[in-house]
C-alpha cells in the first residue's frame, strides 16, 4: 500500500520558512512559490512539492 501523502497548511509551511502567511498568500497570487491546492475549502501544501521547491532553489557556496 502506497504512503498516505502529508499536506501542510499555509501556517505551517510559513512557520516550516520562517516567513508570514501573508508572504506565502501573495506568492499565489503572483503566481510564485510552491505548488498548492484548494481542498475543501483550505489552501494545501503537498510536502513533495516543498521539498522539490526547496531542492531547486538550494545555492551551492564556494
Amino acid at each position: 500500500m502506497a504512503a498516505r501523502p502529508t499536506w501542510l497548511t499555509t501556517l505551517e509551511l510559513a512557520d516550516r520558512w520562517r516567513m508570514t502567511t501573508r508572504t506565502l498568500e501573495r506568492w499565489r497570487a503572483e503566481p510564485y512559490g510552491p505548488a498548492w491546492h484548494h481542498i475543501g475549502g483550505k489552501v494545501l501544501y503537498l510536502l513533495d512539492d516543498i521539498l522539490a521547491y526547496e531542492d531547486r532553489h538550494r545555492r551551492k557556496g564556494g
